[in-house]
């Protein structure tokens, strides 16, 4: 009998391995694992187009754990042997995070260890209704169900100097919903109270042990939890029942590859319920005062460390990803090329003139003709390549040239020249080019700003450059005699600032003052001709007030 069951145990086993091991390995070429709704980006990869692989579909986890469930709250939490359960089933979304539903069902009892009068005349507290007038000691046992959708976050399995792990660290956030029934231990097994009075009382934190063993030796203790815990009653919705409350978990988690099919998982979850009363209790004893019951303010939560096994599901897809180090691909590429679609190769020509960089002595600009050193043609020699020369065929005697290849040509004799000889004043106005005007800031204004002072040492540079030329300083409007003194004071205080300021002698200015057909508020420059006189010397109407 023995040897069929020994049997039996080797045939699971090795149906367990034979399924372990069939795994399907990661290849970004293989389209059987590639969806249909990303076949455009594999293909693109395939040929060179896309630089990102396709992500493969990926296998299912289902899981299955047991282990120590506990609530923290208001009566010190025991361990009980009852079975605690949960099963999932979860999926990646991408290398990094997966989503996972899970059913879990827990069972936690617990003792209080310390006496207790603190229901006394609280209503809906089962030791109270029951009748109990002195010390007790609180205890209960809960069933909790919940159901909760998790996001998971693997933190190690994209690895730079390893290609996979066969460890998974991860973490755990989620919402659902839960169910619960606390029942208390109040009631022999003759359905009378406890008499509590039998057991010892200490302050001595070491004899709590002996505290709960002298409870459980009472004569009628029977460890039935017969009587419904206080609860929230019609306050809260119920299912089947019991109390429902929306709940939240955090967690964390170490997995153990044994193949690439199963890993065994070690977790711990804390899910906090906002409820007082899943032990059952929400009365504690004011410290220091016996008796003197407070309603606690610490909300009760629940933990589930637990020991699961977890198998991959599906087929015609690989590993569930958060088990997958994306960088293997990559690397593998650039060790020892399998796919990678290499280049043919090309001669760098950086300035496309036709002529490799290898042998290429200039960087031609793009269009211009060059010979075979890639240098750029220039037929006549003028220094301008003919891609720009407006007179490809210069004679040397026209030489030097401008910038557009053209040549000047030579005089015949010395007669030529006066025709072409600048007088002094057009040789001042293309020397000084046109001058920039100044315009004052309003209709009354006599003062210089900081623009305006910028635009005169413009001028005064020009001036300083040009040290045979003058200029002409042109004001406008003189309709009334506030006008004549306005357009007279600005052409001074101009010509003052650039005399003080720039250094510049006042006997290379022409003024005149209240010119028609220009703007009232603009002062206007130009280079001044032989033709040009101009220097008032008074004030036109002295007895009027200055614009400022």
């Amino acid at each position: 009998m023995a040897s069929k069951k020994y049997s039996l145990l080797t045939g699971v086993l090795c149906l367990l391995a034979s399924y372990s091991f069939s795994q399907v390995t990661y290849d970004p070429m293989d389209s059987s694992v590639i969806r249909s709704k990303d076949m455009d980006q594999y293909t693109k990869f395939k040929q060179g187009i896309e630089n990102f692989p396709a992500k493969p579909r990926n296998q299912w986890e289902l899981g299955i754990k047991t282990g120590i469930f506990t609530i923290s709250g208001d009566v010190a939490s025991q361990p009980f042997t009852a079975p605690n359960i949960g099963i999932h089933v979860r999926k990646a979304f991408g290398y990094v995070f997966s989503a996972r539903l899970e059913y879990v069902y827990g069972t936690a009892q617990g003792l209080a260890w310390q006496p207790s009068q603190g229901y006394r005349g609280k209503g809906g507290n089962p030791w109270n209704t029951l009748g109990y007038t002195s010390d007790v000691f609180y205890n209960y046992k809960t069933k909790v169900q919940d159901l909760s959708l998790e996001g998971i976050f693997s933190l190690n399995n994209i690895r730079f100097h390893k290609s996979k792990t066969g460890v998974n660290f991860y973490l755990l956030g989620g919402i659902g919903g839960a169910i619960y029934d606390a029942k208390v231990n109040a009631l022999g097994n003759n359905g009378q109270r406890y008499d509590f009075s039998q057991i010892p009382r200490s302050g001595n934190y070491k004899d709590r042990k002996d505290i709960k063993d002298a409870i459980k030796n009472l004569s009628n203790w029977d460890d039935e939890y017969e009587t419904d815990a206080e609860n929230h009653g019609d306050r809260r919705p119920k299912v089947s029942g019991q109390t429902f409350k929306p709940v939240g978990q955090l967690g964390a988690g170490i997995a153990f590859k044994l193949s690439n099919k199963v890993n065994l998982a070690i977790e711990d979850r804390i899910t906090v319920a906002n409820d007082d009363l899943l032990d059952g209790q929400q009365w504690a004893e004011q410290p220091g005062t016996p008796g003197q019951a407070v309603l606690s303010q610490n909300f009760d939560t629940y933990n589930f460390a637990s020991l699961g096994l977890n198998i991959n599901l599906g087929s015609k897809a690989v590993e569930p990803l958060w088990w997958i180090n994306p960088l293997d691909y990559a690397y593998q590429e650039v060790r020892k090329p399998k796919y990678m679609i290499l280049p043919k190769p090309v001669l760098p020509d950086a300035d496309g003139d036709g002529v490799t960089d290898q042998f290429d002595q200039e960087q031609t600009p793009q269009g211009c003709p060059v010979d075979s050193h890639g240098v750029s043609l220039d037929t006549d020699g003028d220094g301008v390549p003919d891609c720009r020369d407006k007179e490809k065929v210069t004679p040397t005697a026209w030489q030097p040239v401008d910038a557009d290849g053209v040549g000047k040509a030579p005089c015949p004799d010395s007669t030529c020249f006066e025709k072409y000889m600048l007088k002094r004043g057009d040789a001042c106005a293309e020397l000084l080019g046109a001058l920039p005007s100044v315009t004052f800031t309003s209709n009354t204004s006599s003062t210089l700003t900081s623009d305006a002072k910028a635009l005169l040492a413009s001028i005064a540079a020009r001036l300083r450059q040009n040290a045979e030329c003058k200029v002409v300083v042109t004001s406008y409007c003189s309709s009334t005699k506030a006008q004549q003194q306005r357009a007279w004071d600005r052409v001074n205080v101009i010509i003052r600032y650039m005399v003080e300021s720039e250094g510049i002698s006042g006997d290379r200015f022409y003024w005149q003052i209240g010119q028609e057909g220009g703007d009232c508020n603009t002062v206007d420059f130009r280079a001044a001709t032989d033709a040009d006189t101009g220097l008032p010397t008074t004030v036109p109407n002295p007895n009027l007030g200055r614009g400022k």
